[in-house]
């Protein structure tokens, strides 16, 4: 009676590894993500690459949960994505541009009647594009284990406090920005926020091991949440994000985030059109110029390669997302602890894979 237990332990592990293979170009890329997991004293990582929308690279590193010692399986560990959760928000918010259902000009009060006049007026695509002029976190905000039932009820963070500057004269980062955008969102097409984005973003690019994070929920293949303390292994502290849903607060796998990346650049939820609008960096008053636009960073990497994407710092994990149009070429690398090195060190993925 234990053979069909046997077999499926077999298949899950040959599956987890499935992409892996003796190609030099590809055993080079996995050995540098385990040396920036070892030199990051990261517990787990999960990195996915993909090529004209051919996964060529997915692997799990480390361990998903320390103390059960599970390994990490790239198509089912589903870790904590942070800020990577804006870029897919403002994919939904993309689905209302094409559809003519936002202005993104608009006060934010046509969507958010509640939310308060302030000196200035706000509009959506200031809010989108961190020119808005919300604040980000105060004190240990980003530690609060409170749980929000709603996305209004989340702006009651911050909806009452005077604007940092008037919108559109500098660049100031917010996750709380994304949190009224979720409610512009919510305004704007009449459904829910986390129902918009299942039915319309994750159902659609065949996403289904992406969901918000609910800590009363089992959520299967969710993996642990680790800090280094002195060269050793403690838990991360106990967090409660569904006060930032749109900015911080899905959950995901290496492999569903490349599907995501691929359905940027495959125009499958929305125009070429709408995209560059999403993409493009946005310009201030006085004429310079952002690297953001809504939800999307953009740049060159230091091979010289144009990207947009976004990368994510939770409690407990690290992320980023990048998503190379001419090449098609997406990398997408999650982490289970606080402090990995998945910034620009990730650049030369690409130019591993990509090198003649």
């Amino acid at each position: 009676m234990k053979k069909p237990i046997y077999l499926l332990t077999l298949l899950i592990l040959v599956f987890g590894n499935a992409c892996t293979t003796e190609d030099p170009k590809i055993v080079e890329a996995e050995d540098y993500l385990e040396q920036l997991r070892v030199e990051s004293e990261s517990i787990g990582w999960t990195a996915t690459v993909s090529v004209n929308n051919e996964i060529v690279l997915s692997k799990g590193f480390g361990l998903a949960n320390y103390e059960q010692q599970v390994p990490v399986y790239p198509e089912k560990t589903k870790f904590r994505i942070g800020s990577i959760s804006k870029a897919l928000t403002a994919a939904g918010l993309g689905i209302l541009i094409e559809e003519g259902k936002i202005d993104l000009d608009a006060p934010v009060q046509k969507y958010v009647p509640d939310f308060p006049e302030k000196k200035y007026e706000i509009t959506t695509r200031q809010v989108a594009g961190h020119l808005a002029g919300i604040r980000h976190y105060n004190g240990n905000e980003f530690l609060s284990s409170k749980y929000y039932p709603t996305v209004k009820d989340g702006l009651t963070i911050f909806m009452n406090d005077t604007l940092l500057f008037e919108p559109g004269t500098q660049y100031s980062y917010s996750s709380y920005g994304f949190n009224l955008l979720s409610a512009v969102m919510e305004g704007a097409s009449g459904q829910e926020f986390l129902h918009f984005m299942q039915t319309r973003v994750f159902d659609p690019l065949g996403m289904t091991e992406t969901t918000a994070e609910r800590m009363d929920s089992l959520i299967l293949f969710r993996a642990g949440y680790y800090d280094m303390n002195n060269g050793k292994v403690i838990n991360a502290p106990f967090v409660d994000n569904s006060y930032k849903w749109a900015g911080g607060g899905f959950i995901s796998t290496s492999e569903d985030l490349v599907r995501f990346g691929n359905g940027m650049l495959n125009n499958t939820l929305f125009s070429e059109e709408v995209k560059q609008q999403l993409i493009t960096p946005q310009t201030l008053a006085n004429g310079e110029t952002t690297e953001y636009g809504m939800g999307f960073f953009s740049g060159i990497d230091e091979f010289g390669r144009s990207y947009y994407g976004h990368a994510g710092g939770s409690v407990g994990g690290c992320s980023n997302l990048i998503i190379y149009p001419k090449e098609k070429m997406v990398v997408a690398v999650i982490t289970n602890d606080t402090n990995a090195k998945v910034g620009n060190d990730l650049f030369k993925i690409a130019d591993f894979l990509l090198e003649d």
